[in-house]
């Protein structure tokens, strides 16, 4: 069956991420312009849309009206945004207004009212796995290696509680060491929570990452990547749980290379994986 043609409109954050989303668009047959965030964004996307514009984060009137120029029909957000770069914000009058209305403003709140203005417009959001499906974190172990007893005991304490981070709003990731909790994941980042918490625990703690329960796939879907496992391996974390289907892995194949070669786990969670423990 072939797939109409559309317009879609990019917002690009940091990573290789928006790269491959707007590959994948146009291989889909699309037409893909994006916009880039100075500071925040690589200005390589450029280089493979039709046509693309800087912006400064908070000035979604000159995002929405380049949009509209460009027929923009469906709209997707790839890409990191450096958090306390983000604090330098300033909104234009459109965005001021929408940030005034909110009572809190972590991640999923805002990304939600944001794609809900752009609906609002007319273009619908739609989550960039839609034109990069072969990110989506596969289920299992990953590894040849498995997890220990232990390991497979922090695993089950992850889980529960990143969940419960997740549904407070706070953040994906958990840093578990022998049944405690060393790290979560705030406003720095999985890296630099891992390190964090590595730090503190010692050798041998687990990793656990998950998409937050009532989070929409369409504006945050957690990753991890290579870099993740590397700056794990620096730190001597042994094992990552990351949720499969749920969130995106990048560079999977060299990640899983490389921790087979250094004697680390990765596993493609899921909550029968925990059962059939």
């Amino acid at each position: 069956m072939s797939i109409k043609s559309e317009t879609i409109g990019l917002i690009a954050g940091g990573g290789q991420f928006p790269l491959l989303v707007a590959k994948g668009a146009a291989a889909q047959g699309h037409r893909v312009v994006a916009v880039f965030f100075k500071g925040h964004s690589s200005d390589e996307v450029s280089s493979v849309v039709h046509d693309s514009k800087e912006l400064k984060l908070g000035q979604l009137s000159k995002l929405i009206s380049f949009f509209q120029k460009n027929g923009v029909t469906k709209v997707v957000m790839a890409g990191t945004i450096n958090k306390p770069k983000a604090f330098d914000i300033r909104p234009d009058f459109r965005a001021a207004k929408l940030l005034f209305k909110l009572a809190t403003k972590g991640d999923d709140v805002l990304l939600r009212t944001i794609a809900n203005e752009f609906e609002a417009e007319g273009m619908q959001v739609v989550g960039p796995h839609v034109y990069a499906p072969e990110l989506l974190t596969p289920s299992g172990l990953l590894t040849r290696r498995k997890p220990t007893e232990m390991e497979s005991s922090d695993l089950s304490v992850g889980w529960k509680t990143a969940r419960e981070l997740g549904r407070l709003d706070i953040g994906q990731c958990v840093v578990v060491r022998e049944g405690v909790i060393t790290a979560v994941e705030a406003i720095e980042g999985t890296d630099a929570a891992i390190k964090r918490g590595c730090e503190l625990g010692g050798k041998g703690c687990c990793i656990v990452k998950v998409f937050k329960p009532g989070q929409e796939d369409r504006v945050d879907m957690p990753s991890i990547g290579l870099k993740t496992i590397e700056g794990m391996k620096s730190v001597g974390a042994t094992c990552l749980g990351v949720e499969a289907g749920k969130s995106l892995f990048f560079d999977l194949d060299k990640a899983i290379e490389f921790a087979n070669k250094n004697g680390m786990t990765i596993i493609g969670l899921t909550p029968e994986w925990f059962e059939d423990k």
